[in-house]
């Protein structure tokens, strides 16, 4: 059909379409796993957390991902409190990359 690749990332609990005075169903109906295409839709997953990868198990980093996630994290004044080894600051996506992917370029060569 067509020849045409797309790509759909995120996280489907936390990107929910936006229906103007709609119901909880209307949502969930709209939403893309609710549609007709969803059962012809090729679904790779993601099955290590690169974050808790490079450092070496982090578990505190891990339960709060999930908490955020399924939103059970304790509220603070409002806000969401989270742990400050939840995240790094990188200058630009250069760094970002080589944080998050240091042997990327390598990759090729392996098998």
């Amino acid at each position: 059909m067509g020849g045409v690749a797309f790509v759909f990332a995120g996280d489907f609990r936390q990107t929910l379409p936006v229906i103007p005075k709609g119901t909880r169903a209307d949502v969930v109906n709209a939403c893309l796993k609710s549609s007709p295409i969803w059962n012809y839709v090729e679904k790779l997953y993601l099955r290590t957390n690169m974050r808790v990868y490079l450092c070496g198990g982090d578990d505190i980093f891990s339960a709060q991902l999930l908490k955020i996630g399924n939103g059970t994290l304790e509220y603070e004044n409002g806000y969401i409190s989270v742990n400050h080894t939840i995240g790094r600051v990188v200058n630009n996506a250069e760094e970002l990359i080589s944080t998050v992917y240091p042997d990327i370029f390598n990759l090729s060569n392996k098998s």
